[in-house]
C-alpha cells in the first residue's frame, strides 16, 4: 500500500509543480489538478476503510504531504487541510460518517476555531458566522466551521462540568458564501479565503463536540485532530525545504557569480550552507519519525495517546517546521541575487515557507506548552 500512495502522490507533486505559477496567479489550485488528486485517492488517505477510504499509517499521509510538498507547497496545504479534515469521520456518528464520508471522491475542509455561534432549534442547531483561513473551501463538498452553542442572550451554554460546547458543525457546500480576501505573499495557490454562512441549518447528529467527542475506531483516529493538522505544515515545511535544498544544488552547479572564475557550488560559504540545511532538515524528520512511532503504539490498540506522547508530537511538528525554514533560508541566502526574482523557484519556497510558520500549530508558544508538560506543571492540554 505505502509504495502505491507514495508513487501516487509523486504524480500529483510533479503536476502541481508544473501548475504552481498558474495556481499562485489565481490564487486557488486548478479544478483539473483537484481532479486528478481524487483519481489519485488523496482525499481518501484518512477516511476510515469501511467507507472506501485508505485509512493509512498516520505517517503514510505526512509522507504524501511531504512528496506534493516538493512539488508545490499551496497544492500540499490543500492536501493537508483536506486530509486531515476527513479524520472527523471517526467521530460523527454512523449514520452521518456514512452520509457525508461514504460518497465517492468526497473532499471535506473547515476550521475549527470557534467563530460560528449556534443556537438549538427544532432538529438540530441553527448556525451564523466568519471564518479566516478557510483552505480547500472552493473545491470541498462539505465544509466544517467550529462555533460555540449560545443561549438566547448570546452566552456559551456550559455542560455540568461548566465546559463549553464548541461544536464543529458541517455545512454543505451551497450553504456557505466564500469571501475573496486571499491576498497574500505565500501559499498564494491554497486559496485560504474567509467564508460565512448566516442562519444555517444543520440537523441533529450533524456535527461533533470538539474535544468532549471521542473516536469509533483505532489506530489513525486516536491521534489528536489538531495533532494531525500541525504535522500535515510541518510536513508541508519539511518538503518545501527538501525542494529549496535540490533547487539550490542545481543552481550552484551552473551559477557563476559576478567577478567570479568558478561556480557558486565551488564557494565554501555554499557548500557549508548545503550541509547544514540537510543536517536541519534530516534531523527534524528523524525527530517527526520517532514521536508518531512512539505514539503509534498505543492508537494502533485502540487507546488514548498520552499527553505526554502528544506534547513530543507537537514539539517534533514545531520542530520541524523551524528547522526546515531555517534550511530554506540557508538556502535563500546561499543563492544570491537569483531568489529576488519572482521567476525563481527559490522566491517561492521562501515565501510559502515563512507562511507556513505563521500556523497556530507550529508557533513559539508551542514550546512554552510542551515544556509545561514536561516539567509536570499543571496546563491546559486541550490544543495539544
Amino acid at each position: 500500500m505505502q509504495d502505491d500512495v507514495l508513487s501516487r502522490a509523486r504524480v500529483i507533486s510533479d503536476l502541481a509543480s508544473a501548475q504552481a505559477d498558474e495556481a499562485d496567479k489565481n490564487a486557488n489550485v486548478s479544478t483539473e489538478l483537484i481532479a486528478e488528486m481524487k483519481k489519485a485517492g488523496i482525499f481518501k488517505l484518512c477516511i476510515p476503510s469501511t467507507l472506501g477510504g485508505d485509512e493509512v499509517h498516520p505517517m503514510e499521509s505526512l509522507d504524501v504531504i511531504d512528496i506534493i510538498a516538493q512539488g508545490d507547497g499551496s497544492t500540499a496545504w490543500v492536501t493537508m487541510v483536506c486530509a486531515t479534515t476527513a479524520l472527523v469521520s471517526a467521530y460523527l456518528n454512523e449514520e452521518w460518517s456514512e452520509k457525508i464520508y461514504g460518497q465517492d471522491g468526497v473532499i471535506t475542509c473547515g476550521v475549527t476555531a470557534p467563530s460560528g455561534r449556534a443556537r438549538l432549534v427544532d432538529g438540530g442547531i441553527e448556525v451564523s458566522g466568519r471564518w479566516q483561513w478557510g483552505s480547500g473551501t472552493s473545491h470541498a463538498d462539505w465544509i466544517l466551521g467550529g462555533s460555540l452553542l449560545v443561549d438566547e442572550d448570546g452566552q456559551p451554554v456550559k455542560d455540568g462540568e461548566g465546559r463549553i460546547h464548541h461544536l464543529l458543525p458541517f455545512f454543505k457546500k451551497d450553504q456557505i458564501q466564500i469571501l475573496d480576501t486571499w491576498d497574500v505573499h505565500g501559499m498564494s495557490g491554497s486559496g485560504s479565503n474567509d467564508f460565512m454562512v448566516e442562519d444555517v441549518f444543520v440537523p441533529e447528529g450533524r456535527w461533533i463536540r470538539f474535544g468532549a467527542d471521542r473516536p469509533r475506531l483505532p489506530g489513525l483516529y486516536q491521534f489528536p485532530l489538531l495533532g494531525m493538522l500541525g504535522l500535515g505544515v510541518a510536513s508541508i515545511s519539511l518538503g518545501v525545504a527538501r525542494r529549496a535544498i535540490d533547487e539550490l544544488i542545481d543552481l550552484a552547479a551552473g551559477k557563476i557569480p559576478v567577478a567570479s572564475a568558478t561556480t557558486l557550488g565551488n564557494r565554501a560559504y555554499v557548500q557549508s550552507a548545503v550541509a547544514e540545511a540537510e543536517a536541519a532538515l534530516r534531523s527534524a524528520k528523524a525527530l517527526m519519525r520517532e514521536a508518531v512511532a512512539d505514539a503509534w503504539e498505543p492508537a494502533r490498540d485502540g487507546q488514548p495517546i498520552s499527553k505526554k506522547h502528544r506534547a513530543i508530537l507537537r514539539l517534533a511538528t514545531t520542530n520541524a517546521s523551524r528547522q526546515a525554514t531555517r534550511a530554506v533560508d540557508l538556502m535563500y541566502n546561499a543563492a544570491g541575487g537569483t531568489p529576488v526574482y519572482n521567476r525563481s523557484p527559490l522566491a517561492r519556497l521562501f515565501r510559502d515557507a515563512h507562511v507556513a510558520t505563521q500556523h497556530i500549530m507550529v508557533g513559539p508558544p508551542t514550546y512554552e506548552l510542551v515544556g509545561r508538560v514536561l516539567m509536570g506543571m499543571d496546563t491546559d492540554t486541550s490544543t495539544l
